[in-house]
């Protein structure tokens, strides 16, 4: 499913495939750590954490609620710097949050993506709804 949302050649599935394939020495050649890639790796795994349903406690209902739970990807970005033997540079850290913001932004507003990912975890008696009825309330008779 991830390459609904990422070509294989992507930057962000280029940068999940050398950190997770490299762990160990990803990060021997560089004096700092690479942002970029930390960023790409961070963004791959948000989408990935949002289509397993790992750590979905609140199911988002629109597109700015989607973006906000798919920009907790910073334990991704944690875990990549913890790991580094390499500094991060002053300010990087919040580059690489903007890079990750940049890239969820870039993804959602890709053909249908948005509306799939959020009709992938929306709760069943959602979907077996008509779509007229989906956003009007339902009302009971009491007598």
């Amino acid at each position: 499913m991830m390459d609904r949302l990422f070509a294989p050649q992507s930057a962000e599935a280029q940068a999940h495939s050398l950190l997770t394939e490299n762990w160990f020495s990803w990060d021997q050649d560089h004096p700092s750590l690479d942002e970029t890639l930390t960023a790409g790796c961070a963004t791959y795994e948000a989408f990935q954490r949002y289509l397993n349903g790992q750590d979905l406690y609140l199911v988002p209902r629109t597109g700015n609620e989607l973006e906000s739970v798919l920009r907790y990807a910073t334990d991704a970005i944690h875990n990549t710097i913890s790991k580094s033997r390499s500094q991060l540079e002053r300010g990087g850290y919040a580059r690489i949050c903007q890079l990750v913001e940049k890239s969820i932004t870039q993804v959602l507003g890709e053909n249908d993506n948005a509306a799939f990912l959020l009709s992938l975890h929306r709760p069943r008696h959602e979907k077996a709804r008509s779509p007229d009825l989906a956003s009007s309330p339902r009302f009971i008779k009491i007598k």
